[in-house]
């Protein structure tokens, strides 16, 4: 009995050793098998990106799932398994301006990657909730395969070169809240399935080349808080969003949305509608946005005045309504909210003194810009009063009527255009044999008379042509994106920009006329061409043939920015005219492929970017304007690059002004520096 005792420790000690080795020997080795084929997983993943910086140190032994965090690198586990996995590289496009949609690198992956094999070796990571892989370069259609990934939280691809469409197996993760695809080439309509995720809060398709109108379906995302898709090429009115109660951020600048202004939640934060197509009055829905900060609403074509509420919201901090078409006076009793800090009135057509909540004197917390209106102030460039009459006359403004005015004036209009078309009608049946008869004696081979034709030759477009505002496309609207609004200047502001035209800022003389760089009042360069005139010319052809200019404009071509009109004393004879065009810095294609400006030498992609856009602006040229304009003077020396490498097409011709028949020929031509 007593030597069992002696035994029993020796037991218990024994069955615990058994214990320890049955664990060691066959579940832990479980753990590292799994664990192993995870490393191998994630050593391929480190290859097909071809060994980025970011990677550089990963390696058999490296301990993945204990790794530090880092701007770069951040993996997380759960159990021994990854659920997270962010990269990011420094091969994106994050040299992306303002005004360009996108910029190639010159560090895409290789033509050796292959996408597909990529996404099949991430399916191998089948519990990532996680996946953010940022600015690696990733080119190519983005595959369906993304969809095996079913357990993804978080998806995002931002900064890389897909393109092509959203492949709709994206619809089968479910369990997304957050899918952001910024800075990319995708194109095509935004899918109609995004209703397909329930859970979403975060959406951002940024810098893209979407088109079309957005999908009704949006409406639907009722847990949304975030909706981003500035930088594309969307057009159209929006659908109706006031059903997202919990959208707070709306960034949809630099489109072509509108020209209805859109129906919104109430709960948003950040609303910003810059370089869109809306027109109209602002509404009055917006008085009951309590917790609005920032609304920027600048270049669009909204008229009357900026409503007074939106001044005194209680949350507002930051407005911004400049180059728009408001008109007339503000009122002297605006009140404003002690909270807003900045204010932007600037390029509009305001007449008579601030509100004293907006004078810089008194708001010395307050930044507020209302250059290059009308206003009754020397604190910053004002217009001459007579400026803003006549633009606001130009463009159908009214100031001073209300709005209860226009809208009975509206009635009336339609009231009438209602009995006109009874009227016809009525008397319908009377002259259908009449017309009847007449077509048959007429032959369908008559010319015009030669008075007609000979007036449509000295101008180069039919009459129907020159009166019927149809002529620009849709086309053109989508490809003007990214250009700042068209817009007369005045003679002082050329003065300014290149100091009273001084000769050191003369770039270039030609039979018509001298070319100017300058520096506009906004800081951004532009080239200025002046054009002397020696006989009279009627406002009417003058105006026309101005119109026909400014709805030129494109992405990929060197584009106006607005003219200038100099008269003789008369008032009757046109002295000058100044075109305003982009500067375009960059020098021409052919100096980038040779090296000739840089020691950098364009990439294969860029190279691609570059044909590419060409391209679109040629295809403008011809179809998005009629008649299309053909002769296109293309080579390779009149392709110019600007500072994010979006290649602009010079050297395309236009006939401006004739009279008589004189023709005159305006050589759209553009200095490489």
């Amino acid at each position: 009995m007593a030597k069992d005792k002696r035994n029993k420790p020796l037991f218990v000690c024994f069955k615990w050793i058994v214990t320890v080795l049955f664990v060691f020997l066959f579940l832990l080795p479980a753990s590292h098998q799994f664990q192993s084929s995870q490393v191998q997983t994630l050593l391929r993943i480190q290859m097909l990106l071809e060994y980025p910086s970011a990677l550089k140190a990963w390696s058999n032994s490296t301990d993945f799932c204990n790794l530090t965090p880092s701007p770069s690198i951040t993996i997380v586990c759960y159990e021994d398994t990854i659920t997270q996995l962010r990269i990011v590289g420094d091969k994106g496009s994050h040299l992306k301006g303002e005004n360009g949609k996108f910029f190639v690198s010159n560090k895409t992956l290789s033509s050796a990657f292959s996408l597909d094999s990529f996404m099949t070796t991430l399916y191998k990571l089948s519990s990532l909730k996680v996946l953010s892989l940022v600015s690696l370069g990733l080119w190519g259609p983005l595959p369906g395969k993304i969809g095996r990934l079913s357990s993804l939280d978080i998806l995002n691809v931002s900064s890389n070169y897909f393109y092509g469409n959203i492949p709709q197996e994206l619809s089968l993760l479910r369990n997304l809240h957050t899918l952001i695809l910024d800075d990319n080439m995708f194109n095509g309509t935004v899918p109609d399935w995004l209703s397909a995720f329930p859970s979403l809060t975060s959406l951002s398709f940024k810098n893209n080349f979407f088109s079309g109108a957005l999908p009704s379906s949006l409406s639907t995302l009722q847990t949304l808080r975030v909706l981003h898709f500035s930088g594309n090429q969307l057009s159209g009115d929006l659908p109706d969003l006031s059903s997202l109660i919990n959208l707070q951020e709306l960034d949809l600048q630099d489109n072509s949305l509108g020209p209805l202004f859109p129906t919104l939640g109430k709960k948003l934060v950040i609303i910003i509608l810059r370089k869109n197509s809306f027109r109209f009055h602002i509404p009055t829905d917006l008085e009951s946005f309590n917790q609005l900060q920032q609304l920027d609403l600048s270049f669009n074509d909204l008229i009357g005045l900026p409503p007074s509420y939106l001044f005194s919201l209680p949350s507002i901090q930051v407005l911004n309504f400049a180059s728009n078409t408001f008109t007339g006076t503000l009122p002297q009793n605006l009140t404003c909210n002690s909270g807003l800090s900045f204010v932007d009135l600037s390029s509009n057509f305001l007449t008579g003194n601030l509100p004293s909540c907006l004078a810089s004197l008194v708001s010395q917390k307050r930044t507020v810009n209302f250059s290059q209106n009308c206003l009754s102030t020397k604190l910053q460039y004002q217009h001459p009063e007579s400026f803003c009459k006549n633009a606001a006359t130009a463009t159908g403004v009214h100031p001073q009527k209300s709005k209860k005015e226009s809208r009975t004036v509206t009635v009336a209009i339609v009231l009438g255009i209602i009995g006109g078309i009874v009227g016809i009608f009525a008397v319908l049946g009377l002259l259908l044999l009449v017309l009847l008869r007449k077509a048959e004696r007429k032959k369908l081979t008559m010319k015009p008379p030669r008075r007609l034709v000979a007036k449509n030759v000295s101008t180069g477009f039919s009459s129907d042509l020159l009166a019927n505002a149809r002529y620009i496309s849709q086309t053109m609207r989508l490809g003007a994106l990214g250009l700042p609004q068209y817009r007369p200047f005045a003679m002082e502001e050329l003065e300014e920009a290149t100091h009273n035209f001084s000769p050191s800022f003369l770039i270039g003389e030609g039979s018509h006329g001298k070319l100017y760089r300058g520096r506009l009042e906004d800081g951004t360069f532009a080239v200025i061409r002046c054009l002397k005139f020696e006989w009279r010319y009627t406002i009417r052809n003058l105006k026309i043939h101005l119109e026909l200019l400014s709805k030129l404009r494109h992405r990929h071509l060197v584009s106006l920015l607005g003219h200038c009109i100099d008269y003789e004393h008369d008032g009757l004879t046109v002295k000058r005219i100044f075109l305003i065009f982009e500067y375009v810095p960059n020098g021409t294609l052919r100096s980038n492929l040779s090296g000739q400006l840089t020691e950098e030498v364009l990439s294969w992609p860029q190279r691609l970017a570059a044909a590419i856009g060409v391209a679109r602006g040629v295809h403008f040229l011809h179809t998005g304007v009629v008649p299309g304009i053909f002769h296109n003077n293309l080579k390779i020396t009149n392709v110019l690059l600007d500072q994010n490498r979006v290649s602009k097409l010079k050297g395309y011709n236009l006939p401006i002004l004739a009279e008589g028949t004189d023709d005159l020929e305006l050589h759209i031509y553009e200095t490489s520096g």
